[in-house]
């Protein structure tokens, strides 16, 4: 990479964001595209002061992550009606100091779904009341998606449910829910702890789609759960993959190489599961 007084500049913008695994699939976005630009991770608690950096800088796009998805949107000049409906903002573009707000989480999933299952029509229970679970929950609203929500807090369940105009079902009454589509969108199993679930075994039928947006590990107990039970299974990396794309079209104008990328990011996962287990 020749960097020079030319090369645009993108970054994320989180605390903490150490993890984070957005500069190596952007810059292998940006290498194998031929473009002149750098991705860089600013881990950071002022979002203030790192949005007013964006326009003096001129840094071209930003990542948000947590804890800024929400506080970021009074800051900027636009936001995108999606994200407006969502409530929160993960992707930032900046055209010569006018900042316009996106969130590509919601269309990341969707892709990432729609390679495996046809949506309309279907019923889906969600697991989790975050801010991924409220992305997700209202794209899929829009394919005409029949919701159901469920969650380890009842009260941030219950909110979620309302907003989105579907039933909330507690956990300890799961075992009588049926749905076409399961989407896991809490933190449980994510790696170290890769042998949590939340899910019962029983409600996994043959079939089912199941979808754990943690990508590391690639396989969570979850997974392993409903391949084991003969659903089809879709892991967080696909969506990571698709929402990073969708960032790096907003960003570029160009479609992004996303061979490359989930090659790059397979590769990073690959060896930090070696480096934990030496």
């Amino acid at each position: 990479m020749n960097i020079n007084q030319h090369t645009a500049l993108y970054g994320v913008v989180g605390y903490p964001i150490a993890h984070s695994l957005s500069p190596t699939m952007h810059n292998t976005g940006f290498s194998a595209s031929g473009l002149n630009a750098i991705y860089l991770a600013f881990e950071n608690r002022n979002i203030e002061g790192c949005i007013q950096a964006m326009r003096v800088l001129n840094i071209r796009g930003m990542s948000v992550t947590l804890p800024h998805k929400s506080s970021v949107i009074p800051l900027l000049d636009e936001v995108d009606d999606l994200a407006e409906r969502i409530g929160a903002v993960n992707t930032v573009v900046n055209e010569d100091g006018y900042l316009s707000g996106y969130n590509t989480d919601a269309v990341g999933a969707l892709r990432a779904l729609e390679e495996k299952i046809e949506l309309s029509g279907k019923s889906c229970l969600m697991v989790g009341a975050g801010g991924a679970a409220r992305a997700i929950g209202f794209i899929l609203s829009e394919k005409g998606v029949r919701l159901k929500v469920t969650n380890r807090s009842v009260e941030r369940g219950e909110s979620l449910a309302y907003s989105l105009g579907c039933p909330f079902i507690p956990l300890d009454a799961l075992q009588a829910t049926r749905a076409d589509l399961l989407i896991q969108t809490t933190s449980v199993g994510m790696s170290p702890r890769k042998d949590e679930c939340l899910v019962p075994e029983g409600i996994l039928r043959k079939e089912m789609v199941v979808m754990d947006i943690i990508y590391n590990p690639f396989e969570t107990a979850l997974l392993s759960l409903a391949k084991a039970r003969g659903c089809v299974t879709i892991n967080g990396l696909s969506m990571f993959i698709h929402q990073g794309a969708e960032q790096f079209r907003l960003w570029t104008g160009l479609e992004a190489p996303i061979s490359a990328m989930t090659r790059a990011v397979e590769g990073a996962l690959i060896k930090t599961s070696s480096d934990l287990e030496k």
